[in-house]
């Protein structure tokens, strides 16, 4: 039975050996604790909220679903391995929490996240991942999210969703994409929705201003509408973080079905 979604972002900084081996000054203190507004104070808060999520979704189940976006439609299961290699050091993750012997140099970025990420929390997790094309259409995605939604909740164990999703990158001039005097709407809109629990929202997003605004995660956050379309009642959210520390905008929270209502 599904019981849980929590939304962190996909930023390789998160990872403390892509860092400098270690977690930058500040890391497992509260934002703030170093020069405010510092790279490492940024990183630092981002971490701390991302594993906070991934530690709520670690003592809801022990079975996680990723959902992300990458070049093309693809499933992974448990025994996928990946490195990080691309990104700086070789540093090597699975969904199944250790390492296998054949590492896919290609695994997505999503999906290296979701490995790292578990691989801190609850290294036993059996994780896969759904990894949806950019380009799929809005319709395609919450296809995706629903048909998801029906399998999990078809499992007595109970059944978590991590869905690893970047908003737009292009925020400032420092962002990887410049800056973009529409960005700033679309991605407060994008916010609104994550933290209201807003799926028909989400449904509204663009896939063509997303693409040039370099919003990557549209596609999962769609599925995660459609993995909550069938529910009379919009999920509870709690809210962990949101901000744009480099031009990016990140969003870390937890959505969960609201069955007492």
């Amino acid at each position: 039975m599904f019981c849980l979604a929590a939304l962190v972002p996909s930023p390789p900084i998160l990872v403390p050996e892509l860092c400098g081996g270690a977690a930058p000054a500040g890391a497992g203190s509260p934002a703030g604790a170093d020069a405010a507004g510092s790279p490492a104070s940024a990183v630092a808060a981002l971490r701390n909220a991302v594993l906070a999520a991934g530690q709520a979704l670690a003592e809801a189940a022990s079975q996680w679903t990723v959902l992300g976006v990458g070049d093309v439609e693809q499933t992974y299961d448990s025994a996928a391995t990946g490195t990080f290699r691309g990104f700086g050091p070789d540093v090597l993750v699975s969904l199944g929490g250790s390492p296998g012997d054949s590492v896919d140099p290609d695994l997505p970025l999503a999906a290296l996240i979701a490995g790292w990420l578990s691989g801190v929390v609850t290294p036993r997790a059996v994780v896969r991942a759904q990894i949806l094309a950019s380009g799929s259409s809005a319709q395609r995605c919450a296809e995706i999210g629903a048909k998801l939604r029906a399998e999990l909740d078809a499992v007595d164990e109970p059944q978590g969703v991590l869905v690893v999703a970047d908003g737009a990158a292009t925020l400032s001039t420092a962002a990887p994409g410049y800056f973009d005097p529409r960005a700033r709407a679309v991605q407060t809109a994008l916010e609104h929705a994550l933290a209201s629990g807003d799926g028909a929202a989400l449904m509204e997003m663009d896939p063509g201003l997303c693409a040039e605004l370099m919003v990557s995660g549209r596609g999962a956050y769609q599925a995660l509408a459609g993995l909550f379309a069938g529910d009379p009642e919009q999920p509870m959210v709690v809210e962990q973080y949101r901000d744009a520390p480099f031009g990016i905008g990140y969003y870390v929270g937890l959505w969960r079905p609201d069955a007492g209502r």
